[in-house]
């Protein structure tokens, strides 16, 4: 690879390391090109933009980011590829996906709003953790289920008590 090109890929990943605060370090090896054509399918269908990279690069571009990536250095060894998703818990849920027919992709790290998270242990967490729009959703359902709760309640009573006043007047007749 020319030195030009080199430099072009580190601030292409330097950018897109930049701008996105989910990413996944994997590793792809031993997929051979039908596996990984159905691997980058799945990508596209999840919203994922993955792309294999030489670990140096990685590393230096890594290095060129304001962000504590420091940690997933130790990810920087064999066959690395970079997953990039708007949704933090998309790429685990296609790694999940994938392995019911292959044992590849291996997670070996992600830096999720901050956090890392370092292993293949992690991917089950990982699967769980919900999106921005999915807990904005949950607070917005739990706040509504108090109102929901006095209205029925209110409905529910206006019929009783209009009940109830209608046979205390048919009585005192």
């Amino acid at each position: 690879m020319r030195k030009e090109d080199k430099k072009q890929l580190i601030d292409s990943l330097t950018r897109q390391l930049s701008e996105n605060e989910n990413f996944y370090i994997t590793d792809v090896s031993e997929l051979n090109a039908e596996k990984t054509s159905d691997l980058r399918r799945l990508c596209f269908k999840y919203g994922i933009k993955m792309q294999v990279v030489k670990n140096t690069l990685l590393k230096i571009a890594m290095d060129n980011v304001e962000k504590d990536l420091n940690e997933l250095y130790v990810t920087l060894k064999g066959n690395t590829s970079v997953m990039f998703a708007e949704a933090a818990n998309a790429p685990a849920k296609m790694i999940k996906e994938f392995r019911k027919k292959s044992k590849r992709p291996v997670l070996k790290g992600a830096y999720i709003e901050q956090m890392t998270y370092l292993g293949d242990e992690q991917l089950d967490f990982l699967v769980a953790l919900k999106s921005k729009n999915e807990l904005i959703a949950d607070v917005i359902a739990l706040l509504q289920s108090p109102a929901k709760n006095v209205i029925s309640a209110l409905q529910s009573g206006g019929s009783n008590l209009s009940g109830i006043l209608k046979t205390l007047s048919e009585r005192s007749e």
